[in-house]
């Protein structure tokens, strides 16, 4: 009978779901036991965190005919996909999206939308970010679906990309300078809260298209949240005021100190200049949810930080690596190569134990101040750094950040792929295979570089002394910390996947 009740239970699609708030939507969608789809870029990085009840799709929407198949007989769909964390103008690309989406929700009868933009009085004079998230809510209304727009403010949860930001600048800085910006209102609203007005937008009584202001308890700027962080903490800030500071000097600041991206930072901050405050009640009125103030929800971030890696991070999506150059026409032997292998007295569990903690608190076993000279380098031209470090310093699935990599293939105990999110005259790949049995064990490396034109091939070629350094210790570093004796207990996948299966 359940089974049949789901059966008949409209067909809902989630878009964003690899996201920060679109992941922590997702295990409340599936624990009401509806019929979910999601929609993906990589279905593959996604699979391993949805339910077997589940379906994914491929598709992109910026890719119009990837949505027919997406929306068919869908009944409700969650708009949560933004371009913030993209290179060039995220404008265009936002507006394109959301129109290939009404068009194609239009053409599939899609009866509601439920959609999370920003807050901000469309009166004034707003930032291209929070621009851009109304004129989305505006042509989604034009697919004749009823919309119900959330409109929020500062999201504060372990993970978020305004918390992480506050958090790492009171942590990191023995003073902190306080440019203008930092003293407009907002009305930050907790993670929970914000997925609860989610959740009940499926069946929320509305006969027209709405749009709801969502957010906390509390108006405070975000100086009050770094002093309200600190308290919590038991630490005191001091701060500078200063009359100056753009919004353009204040992001490369923030690339340095904190794990934001530079072209991320300009774009929050450009938001936090203007107040982004409820000014229209009617969703105390219309939901039955009193949301919490900031204290709250700061404590909460924090008690919750420790299962973070078995949620959602801002950094999660793919959008927030920027533009990855497409697949080249070339084929892999087309690629620049450098392998490399060694032999050591092991078992391959115990070799690959390294491997799976490469990275994050861990480093690289080799050089480890060069990778992170690699990512400052990164940061000053408008890329991720090395900041985003990794979830969890014990447990790895496909689609996890790793400084400036991804996971793309992760096989515990014989294989792991990364592909790099670094800004490159090409594309770029880390690969670790282990094989043997018993005592005996060949760790391969494998580098690999697909360039694009003449320049790529320069970058290549001009770094292979440096590569024999880096490429050559990393490797000799996984071998020694394999055979050491003082090596950890190596990660068991059935025992990381029940404790992420717990805590999602």
């Amino acid at each position: 009978m359940e089974n049949q009740q789901q059966e008949n239970s409209p067909l809902i699609l989630l878009t964003g779901a690899s996201g920060y708030v679109g992941g922590r939507l997702l295990p409340e969608l599936e624990a009401r036991e509806v019929r979910l789809r999601c929609l993906a870029r990589r279905p593959e990085f996604l699979r391993p965190k949805v339910a077997d009840s589940t379906e994914v799709v491929k598709g992109d929407v910026l890719e119009p005919d990837s949505l027919r198949k997406a929306l068919e007989d869908v009944d409700v769909a969650y708009y949560l996909i933004h371009s913030m964390g993209a290179g060039g103008s995220f404008e265009e690309k936002d507006r394109e999206g959301a129109q290939n989406f009404a068009r194609a929700a239009a053409e599939a009868g899609v009866k509601r939308i439920v959609y999370l933009g920003g807050l901000g009085q469309t009166e004034e004079e707003l930032s291209p970010h929070l621009r851009s998230r109304h004129e989305v809510g505006e042509i989604l209304r034009q697919s004749g679906a009823t919309v119900v727009e959330f409109r929020a403010s500062i999201v504060i949860g372990s993970g978020s990309l305004s918390f992480e930001m506050i958090r790492s600048l009171v942590e990191r800085l023995p003073f902190m300078i306080m440019p203008k910006w930092v003293s407009e209102l907002a009305q930050p609203i907790a993670i929970e809260d914000l997925i609860e007005y989610l959740v009940t937008g499926l069946d929320v009584d509305v006969n027209e298209s709405t749009n709801f202001e969502i957010g906390g308890a509390d108006q405070v700027s975000y100086g009050d949240i770094m002093h309200l962080y600190a308290r919590v903490r038991n630490m005191r800030i001091l701060a500078i005021p200063v009359p100056f500071l753009t919004p353009y000097l204040s992001s490369l600041w923030l690339g340095l100190v904190t794990p934001l991206y530079a072209r991320i930072g300009r774009k929050l901050i450009e938001s936090i200049a203007h107040s982004t405050v409820v000014r229209d009640s009617k969703a105390l009125i219309a939901f039955d949810i009193v949301p919490m103030g900031i204290e709250p929800a700061i404590r909460r971030a924090l008690e919750n930080e420790d299962l973070e890696y078995a949620k959602t991070r801002w950094s999660d999506a793919l959008s927030s690596s920027g533009d990855r150059l497409k697949g080249s026409t070339s084929s892999f032997k087309a690629r620049l190569v450098d392998s490399r292998t060694v032999t050591v007295s092991t078992s391959p569990e115990k070799a690959f134990n390294p491997i799976a903690r490469i990275g994050g608190e861990t480093g690289w076993y080799a050089w480890t101040w060069l990778w992170r000279v690699r990512g400052f380098l990164d940061l000053l031209i408008g890329g991720i750094g090395t900041r985003r470090g990794r979830p969890s310093p014990d447990s790895l699935r496909v689609g996890d950040t790793l400084d400036f990599w991804r996971v793309e293939i992760y096989e515990p105990n014989e294989r792991l792929r990364l592909a790099a999110e670094m800004k490159l005259p090409g594309r770029a790949w880390l690969e670790f295979e282990v094989s043997g049995k018993n005592d005996s064990s060949t760790i391969r490396q494998t580098a690999s570089f697909d360039p694009v034109g003449i320049f790529g091939r320069v970058y290549w070629y001009s770094l292979i002394p440096l590569h024999q350094l880096v490429f050559g210790g990393m490797l000799k570093g996984i071998a020694r910390a394999a055979t050491s004796l003082e090596v950890d207990e190596p990660i068991d996948p059935e025992r990381s996947a029940a404790i992420a299966s717990s805590l999602a």
